[in-house]
């Protein structure tokens, strides 16, 4: 019994730890305009704007495997980025749709 339980929390640390590291392992990308960014973002977010995602990504995160979550008002312009990171070779990239979606969905503060 005491292996049994033993096992359950070893499992249930291992678990834990994995979840508290996600967040820091995930790239999240506002892709609004510059005025709805100071309006509110997604906590731990940056900011590169639809227009020139295809010029800035490669310097924001060159390695094209890398797991990269876009928002934006309501998940068209995302959709639209994360096109354009597939067209540019990106692997992991996931719309994520719109920022209140977003918060709720991955619990995350929106800031200003």
């Amino acid at each position: 019994m005491k292996k049994i339980v033993l096992s359950a929390f070893l499992l249930l640390s291992i678990f834990s730890n994995e979840a508290l590291a996600e967040p820091e392992s995930r790239i999240i990308i506002d892709v609004r305009t510059e005025s709805e960014w100071l309006g509110g973002h997604l906590q731990g977010a940056s900011h590169i704007a639809l227009s020139e995602i295809k010029n800035k990504i490669k310097v924001f995160e060159p390695n094209q495997d890398a797991e990269i979550m876009l928002y934006c008002r309501s998940g068209n312009r995302s959709g639209k980025a994360k096109t354009i990171l597939e067209d540019m070779g990106y692997t992991n990239v996931k719309n994520i749709g719109g920022i209140s979606s977003a918060s709720s969905a991955f619990n995350i503060k929106i800031i200003k």
